[in-house]
């Protein structure tokens, strides 16, 4: 007679006994959930895994779709083999593909083989997505193979997969796991699903030179996500990616490889020094206009718009300017007037939460020579005063207002567009883990606030993981819609920076105890982080956006 083990299901709110040996996809089918689009993978003991799980022990499970971050993340990597398979398939093993950038709510893809010459073709998309629909509907298993991992490596190395092998190499594990499909071996740091044809739903198109690979909507899971043009976006990732190729480095696995032999100095240097080149050319865009007189900064959590702010001060005052800083918390309005969400509590983030008139008629005032006494809003009472702090324009002086609604045009459409110089800063991630594996930019901004909410607000990495959904909501409603209208983008993301914020952000995360709900966020980015070599901050400048982070800054803050 076979054992059972006991499982507590969060879906179902039930404990359920199951043969042991079961593994998460018979144990789905076993308690008859019917999720609309199907489990593509589940949280075991808060911890995510794929449905090839196998029970031996009594587990807490939770099923996750495709609506759940972590669901979408094995969805979309699975796809990911999917269409490398179907390169390999067609063009044969010496084609290379590399899945570059999110962008236009997909991600862009380039392809070369020995024809192209990396620019592709509608014929090429069209042969491509055809044989993607034929694996898909060929229902072939994804296969999960634990090897060690010098087979590992030399089995990519003979397929052509450098950067796969270089990363192994450098982990330094004994054992890797690994997938196939068919004849076809690929490695992600996450799981895959049980077989292609629960691939339901993606499109491949023509974007740019290469490819765009786009993925269902979370919050519509029937249709993919609209596709949204973004150009200027576009632009600063491929011009960070053709600064990597420059340095050599675009893999994780070649970033470990030039540390372990002494560049690590290097790669900072001209990391900061590439950063610094950019933030000079704004001075220099901005200070030959003299009609601009407000430069309006906005971006998302974490993404050093702070240090940044003052980065380009300094380059415009070598300009022969003199920047004025506003803080765009003293123009809220008073408490009682705040608007409410839809629980009831005051929305802070909102664009009706700002005193758009009194901000509107103030720079206006001063772009005309005035006089303006500033407000204060004091947190304490919910109530904004004067703040008996006076200001005007001289001739060589310009605004500098940075906040989350800075590029949002109701912020300042009573100011001229003459005036105004709009900049989108944010940590784009350009670095990949290999050329399969893309680094989310989330992932690098919430890495930066769980250093620096420890360091500086006494804030567990729990606390900093719970609060992060309620971020990113906010984040998409009143920062990335408007992040095209900027008339420069920068990136805040350095090349070294995952090394640089490991050996702060690994303990942290460590500390999140396994019973948490955010445990599981916790652990996949310490999963992420240990194929990283850490690096000494000791070479970092004083004036380096990481050091809002990791701290250090000769900047007050």
């Amino acid at each position: 007679m076979s054992k059972n083990i006991t499982i507590r299901c969060k879906n179902t709110g039930r404990t359920h006994k199951v043969p042991i040996g079961f593994n998460l996809e018979e144990v789905y089918e076993m308690l008859d959930l019917n999720m609309p689009y199907g489990p593509t993978s589940a949280k075991v003991n808060n911890k995510v895994e794929g449905l090839h799980f196998t029970f031996f022990t009594d587990k807490d499970v939770e099923f996750l779709d495709i609506t759940s971050s972590s669901g979408l993340r094995t969805y979309t990597r699975s796809l990911f083999f999917v269409l490398y398979k179907a390169v390999r398939d067609i063009y044969g093993p010496s084609a290379r593909l590399r899945i570059e950038t999110p962008v236009s709510n997909g991600y862009y893809c380039r392809l070369i083989t020995g024809s192209n010459d990396g620019v592709v073709s509608q014929m090429v998309v069209d042969q491509l997505k055809q044989r993607m629909a034929q694996i898909v509907a060929a229902d072939i298993p994804f296969h999960r193979i634990t090897c060690p991992t010098e087979q590992a490596v030399a089995r990519f190395r003979a397929d052509g997969l450098e950067s796969k092998a270089k990363l192994l190499e450098s982990v330094g594990k004994l054992y890797t796991t690994y997938y196939t499909l068919d004849d076809t071996a690929d490695y992600f740091y996450g799981s895959l699903l049980i077989k292609t044809s629960q691939i339901y739903l993606f499109d491949l198109a023509l974007y740019g030179d290469g490819l765009l690979l786009r993925i269902p909507d979370p919050e519509n899971p029937s249709q993919l996500r609209p596709m949204v043009e973004q150009p200027k976006m576009f632009e600063v990732f491929s011009e960070q990616h053709r600064w990597n190729e420059i340095l050599g480095v675009t893999t994780i696995g070649e970033f470990n490889d030039a540390c372990s032999h002494g560049y690590t100095n290097n790669l900072i240097n001209v990391s900061e020094a590439l950063q610094e080149k950019k933030i000079a050319h704004l001075a220099d865009r901005i200070a030959a206009n003299p009609e601009l007189k407000v430069i309006l900064i906005a971006g998302p959590s974490s993404s050093g718009k702070t240090t940044f702010s003052k980065r380009l001060s300094v380059q415009l005052m070598a300009c022969g300017l003199r920047p004025l800083p506003i803080s765009t918390d003293d123009y809220f309005v008073d408490r009682v007037n705040t608007p409410r969400d839809a629980d009831g509590n005051y929305d802070f983030e909102h664009i009706d939460a700002m005193n758009i008139p009194l901000l509107t008629e103030q720079i206006n005032a001063l772009i005309h020579g005035e006089e303006v006494e500033t407000p204060r809003y004091d947190f304490a009472s919910g109530k904004s005063a004067p703040s008996g702090h006076h200001y005007h324009l001289d001739e060589h002086d310009i605004l500098i207002l940075e906040g989350i609604h800075a590029l949002n045009p109701r912020l300042t459409e009573g100011v001229a567009d003459k005036h105004k110089f709009k900049i989108y800063a944010s940590a784009l991630t350009t670095i990949l883990l290999d050329d399969h594996n893309y680094i989310p930019t989330t992932d690098n901004r919430l890495l930066r606030r769980i250093v620096r909410d420890h360091k500086y607000r006494a804030r567990s990495a729990q606390e900093t993981i719970a609060q992060w959904p309620s971020v990113r909501r906010g984040e998409e409603r009143w920062i990335f819609p408007f992040q095209e209208q900027a008339d420069e983008m920068m990136n805040t993301a350095l090349l070294f920076e995952f090394a640089a914020l490991r050996d702060q952000a690994l303990p942290l995360l460590e500390e999140v105890p396994e019973s948490a709900p955010e445990y599981s966020e916790a652990y996949r980015l310490r999963k992420f982080l240990s194929y990283l070599k850490p690096i000494s901050i000791r070479g970092l400048p004083p004036t380096s956006l990481l050091r809002e982070f990791l701290g250090g800054s000769t900047f007050k803050y």
